[in-house]
């Protein structure tokens, strides 16, 4: 039996309602945590891009690159308000999630 994976299209934010950065990653606190430490070159790294705000699961891989895409070209209030739909509180997801 094929195994089944969980990819995830996350948001992550300098701060609440700061720089947004969406992407994509089967393996949600491995990324995260890469990011958090600085460990990814570019634009998450060069604007302290780190609190985990927003994900949402996928079991297709190529559903969770065209939600990312699309989720890319949003604008910001549209981010903002999807963000404020499941965490209005802006809290860092991180710390739930790897407790």
């Amino acid at each position: 039996m094929p195994r089944e994976y969980v990819y995830f299209v996350y948001i992550l934010a300098s701060q609440c309602n700061g720089t947004l950065y969406v992407g994509v990653t089967n393996n949600l606190i491995d990324r995260v945590n890469e990011h958090r430490e600085g460990l990814v070159p570019g634009f998450t790294r060069r604007y302290g891009v780190k609190m985990l705000v927003y994900f949402e699961e996928h079991h297709d891989i190529d559903e969770a690159i065209r939600r990312e895409k699309r989720l890319k070209r949003w604008r910001r209030r549209w981010k903002l308000d999807l963000i404020a739909s499941k965490n209005p509180q802006w809290r860092d997801l991180w710390i739930e999630l790897t407790q």
